[in-house]
């Protein structure tokens, strides 16, 4: 006997449970809506269980090693540190677990349907959901695509057990003796810096003149200067040629200057970017609009061409970041309740977990001057905060953006110790249209780190306290 495949009805679908998807649904949820989630792979998608949160837990471990080997600087003087590394793997799992079980309990909380599956679009307002047993249609009246991206894999460095993609980098079953790290993005910057930190040799060879675009010299050269205090070689302007495998490791060949180098490691790491996965689900049939790289076009709610289908995270333009995929998850679910929100990036916060951190919101020095801004920069260091200093971290700064007639904070970097936290006061002042004299005026506990944003701003106004003019 045949059973029928009768259409659910849902009033938004959801397709894709990372954190651009779960956090769509559950706000769509709490707007009434009757939603349902669908993913292959487990809640939480790349960002929790094999990207931010085991990248960010590996990196923490890491630090914990080099803390505990010694700070010979403070008298604290360790004998025989070691690394157990199958419980620093545990460790990290247990991390995982606890937050992807947490999306499960707020997803069912939320009243939201959880569906395991690969999704298929048959017309604007139809999907099949299939897995390996079945397929079941789905008829909804929105629906918010929020499928990610993957690792870009280069033809001439096919992933295997010794050619590793990020996730494979996170999963190894011992600390490498060396590793070569093709790209020095903040992929390839924080977990090559992570196994750095266990005592791993590592080199970057990053085919630009610098590694972490997108990030001002003078932060980037203190994450640089660290990577070499823990012995890793970057070599920029370096284009990998191709990779041999031996029955032990690597050997990669690259070429600097004109000049062919092979260098031999346990691992290859490649982190050269991540591509958008809008194929083979159907957008072509129902005629949803993507550009020459497969990401999706939108308008300010998330909206594509198409009016019944939202799209957001790493498959529409922008940076590839889980905080920005989270919010356009929101937008895209309180528009299609018919709220007016619509999508703006101006406080959207970019961090790289380096050591040391490196976080910017808003406009950079020269990006403000290039929008036609007439700007003061207003730097104050770690090195004259008593936290920092009691914290023997004392690298780094945080600088103001201000516009000069009125004070404006319209963007701010910190590089240093907590970078990835002090940011947000500062994208809340960006947000809000606060002044330096905002920031110089709120009183800050002492002694802390965020006393640097409050110093900041004194500098900004005029009247610095602990630092000269």
């Amino acid at each position: 006997m045949v059973v029928g495949d009768f259409p659910e009805e849902v009033d938004t679908l959801i397709v894709g449970a990372g954190p651009g998807g779960y956090v769509a649904a559950i706000r769509a949820a709490q707007m009434g809506q009757k939603v349902t989630i669908v993913d292959k792979g487990n809640l939480g998608g790349v960002c929790l269980n094999v990207g931010c949160i085991p990248s960010k837990a590996l990196i923490s471990a890491g630090h914990r090693y080099e803390q505990a080997s010694g700070s010979d600087d403070m008298g604290i003087v360790a004998e025989k540190v070691s690394v157990n590394w199958d419980k620093v793997q545990e460790w990290k799992g247990q991390v995982v677990n606890k937050l992807t079980g947490g999306v499960e309990s707020l997803l069912k909380a939320n009243k939201v349907d959880i569906v395991k599956g690969e999704a298929y679009f048959v017309d604007q307002n139809t999907a099949k959901i299939m897995d390996d047993k079945q397929s079941q249609t789905y008829k909804f009246k929105n629906c918010i695509l929020a499928t990610g991206s993957r690792p870009v894999e280069l033809k001439p460095f096919p992933y295997s057990e010794r050619v590793l993609d990020s996730t494979g980098a996170l999963n190894l079953k011992e600390v490498p003796g060396k590793m070569v790290v093709i790209g020095g993005g903040y992929i390839g910057t924080e977990l090559g810096g992570a196994y750095a930190s266990f005592g791993t040799e590592v080199t970057i060879l990053e085919g630009t003149k610098d590694i972490l675009g997108g990030f001002e010299k003078q932060m980037t050269q203190l994450v640089k200067k660290r990577l070499k205090g823990k012995g890793v070689d970057i070599v920029t302007e370096a284009m990998a040629q191709g990779v041999e495998e031996t029955d032990n490791g690597v050997k990669v060949t690259y070429e600097v200057k004109g000049e062919e180098k092979t260098i031999e490691a346990d691992y290859l790491l490649v982190t050269v970017g991540r591509r958008p996965n809008t194929d083979e689900i159907g957008l072509e049939e129902v005629g949803v609009e993507m550009d020459d790289k497969g990401l999706i076009k939108v308008d300010k709610q998330g909206r594509t061409n198409v009016d019944s289908i939202f799209a957001i995270g790493d498959i529409v333009d922008g940076p590839p970041l889980a905080h920005k995929a989270s919010y356009e998850g929101k937008i895209a679910a309180e528009a299609i309740s018919g709220e007016k929100s619509e999508i703006d990036y101006l406080s959207m916060p970019l961090v790289v977990f380096s050591d040391p951190e490196l976080a910017s919101v808003g406009y950079n020095e020269s990006d403000a001057k290039e929008a036609g801004y007439d700007v003061k920069v207003s730097k104050f260091p770690f090195a004259a905060n008593g936290r920092a200093l009691s914290l023997n971290d004392t690298d780094g700064f945080v600088k103001l953006i201000t516009r000069k007639s009125d004070g404006l904070v319209i963007g701010a970097q910190v590089a240093g110790p907590s970078a990835s936290d002090l940011i947000a006061e500062l994208g809340l002042a960006v947000e809000a249209g606060m002044t330096a004299e905002d920031l110089a005026l709120t009183i800050h506990a002492h002694p802390t780190l965020g006393e640097t944003v409050m110093e900041a701003g004194d500098l900004a106004i005029g009247m610095p306290i602990h630092t000269m003019k």
